[in-house]
């Protein structure tokens, strides 16, 4: 999700615009509201929370190495294998499909209209 949800924030900023703040609370507040479903008590939901940020910003902040704002995009593959280590093995090739993925989800949320990006990311189909 977390991936996802960086890259999406990474588009609006290669197109010069404002990721809404009120989409960026509804994410959190979902994954906060899933927690207490779980059972997770206050102090556990707190703690996993700024946790969760604390990763968000880690994939936002080193997610795309190319940091211009023109279409390129240059995934951090350290960063890839940091979170994803099951993908990190030599006989599978899981990796590089991966990376064909995020690479393609970045190209299609890039076509996309800013003003319903968030609406037909959704509706990507690799």
């Amino acid at each position: 999700m977390f991936v996802h949800f960086s890259i999406l924030m990474i588009v609006f900023k290669k197109k010069k615009s404002k990721f809404d703040q009120g989409s960026y609370d509804n994410f959190f507040h979902s994954i906060e509201n899933n927690l207490r479903e779980l059972g997770f008590g206050d102090v556990t939901v707190n703690k996993k929370m700024k946790d969760f940020n604390k990763i968000l910003y880690d994939i936002l902040l080193k997610l795309d190495l190319s940091r211009k704002n023109g279409k390129n995009f240059l995934l951090n593959m350290d960063l890839i294998k940091k979170y994803f280590e099951s993908l990190n093995t030599k006989e599978t090739n899981n990796l590089s499909h991966f990376v064909d993925y995020i690479n393609n989800f970045f190209n299609f949320c890039f076509e996309l209209p800013l003003d319903n990006m968030l609406d037909k990311a959704n509706n990507f189909k690799y």
